[in-house]
């Protein structure tokens, strides 16, 4: 992995909490072994002058009356956008995919709590859907959910414990920059959250300067797919966060799969092997399945799944399933600057196959 990109966010967080001391208060952070968030004083951009504010999204209207003090998240990577602008979250989703050491927290996430000097936060366990109960013990000022699937009755079950902030859009489809801007605002610290976003994007732009040849190719990201199954191919749309992060890096989408996602909001659709033609205009395909090779190899020896352009030149990258590096396709606030120089390389070794 590569850690020194990941100080660049990091500076950026230290830069956001000296600018709101330098706004007027002192800004603490939270003791060791507290848990608890740190108090942070009112900004120019979203402080108390900011409250009472009223938050649209997809599942309501949410209206958070003062800054909140103690806040909580759901479901997958809310925590990490309070987390890099140096609020720790009281309660948060447990990590349930790439979690190599089983604490239940991502490395990039360890170590931010690691900086910050807090306990680990209490953990959702989320196995089997949200844990409401665990949330209202954490006594949350407002609930972040910004990047979620949460059903219309899970918002209103948990809007009668604290405010509760949704996705904007659909379940699973919020872009990496909206999970800032949102969570951001509800804790009042927007002006910092744009500044965490414009430090995100430079470090993409200078990852990607050092990698010309994925300029302009076409990427797709298949779903899991079962090894002893090939008979249909899962691909994530243009809905879904990782297929709209391809541009970040300078991919563009296929119009197969730009196709396809035309008329449906979901975020994952599948193709028989009779039907894989229709990719003949990927140029890298990229994926999860690829712990020990097994799934790559059934590929290349499927007689139909075979004949795809991308897989008879070797232009597939598929990332692990069982270490961290399976999220970096996924892009969260912390996240990216972990994983992406490790990611962007990947996916240039199978661009380099392309002629």
């Amino acid at each position: 992995m590569k850690r020194p990109h990941r100080l660049r966010v990091l500076a950026v967080a230290t830069a956001a909490l000296l600018a709101l001391a330098g706004c007027g208060g002192a800004t603490e952070t939270a003791a060791p072994g507290t848990g608890a968030s740190p108090s942070t004083s009112t900004s120019t951009s979203g402080g108390t002058s900011a409250f009472p504010m009223t938050i649209q999204h997809a599942l309501g209207t949410t209206t958070i009356e003062q800054k909140p003090e103690r806040v909580a998240t759901v479901n997958w990577a809310n925590h990490e956008a309070p987390l890099a602008l140096g609020v720790v979250p009281v309660g948060m989703a447990a990590a349930n995919f790439g979690d190599d050491d089983g604490d239940g927290l991502l490395p990039w996430v360890e170590e931010r709590l690691q900086e910050l000097k807090a306990a680990k936060p209490v953990l959702f366990d989320e196995t089997d859907g949200i844990d409401f109960e665990a949330v209202a013990d954490t006594k949350p000022d407002v609930i972040l959910a910004a990047y979620s699937g949460l059903t219309q009755q899970d918002y209103d079950t948990l809007s009668q414990i604290a405010p509760t902030v949704a996705y904007p859009d659909a379940a699973w489809a919020t872009p990496w920059r909206e999970i800032i801007r949102l969570n951001s605002k509800a804790i009042g610290l927007a002006a910092e959250g744009e500044k965490l976003i414009g430090d995100i994007e430079g470090e993409i732009e200078t990852v990607v300067g050092k990698y010309p040849q994925l300029q302009g190719k076409t990427a797709m990201f298949m779903t899991h797919v079962d090894p002893n199954d090939v008979s249909e191919v899962g691909f994530y749309t243009t809905h879904d966060t990782r297929t709209l992060f391809f541009e970040d890096l300078g991919l563009k989408i296929p119009g197969s799969v730009a196709e396809a996602s035309k008329g449906t909001e979901k975020f994952a659709l599948s193709r028989s092997a009779e039907q894989i033609d229709v990719f003949d205009d990927v140029d890298i395909i990229t994926g999860y399945g690829g712990d020990n090779g097994e799934l790559l190899e059934k590929i290349r020896k499927d007689p139909l799944l075979s004949k795809i352009p991308a897989v008879e030149r070797g232009s597939v990258y598929l990332l692990p399933d069982s270490k961290p590096l399976g999220t970096a396709a996924n892009p969260t606030p912390l996240s990216i600057s972990w994983v992406l120089e490790d990611y962007v390389k990947a996916l240039a070794e199978a661009a380099d196959k392309v002629k």
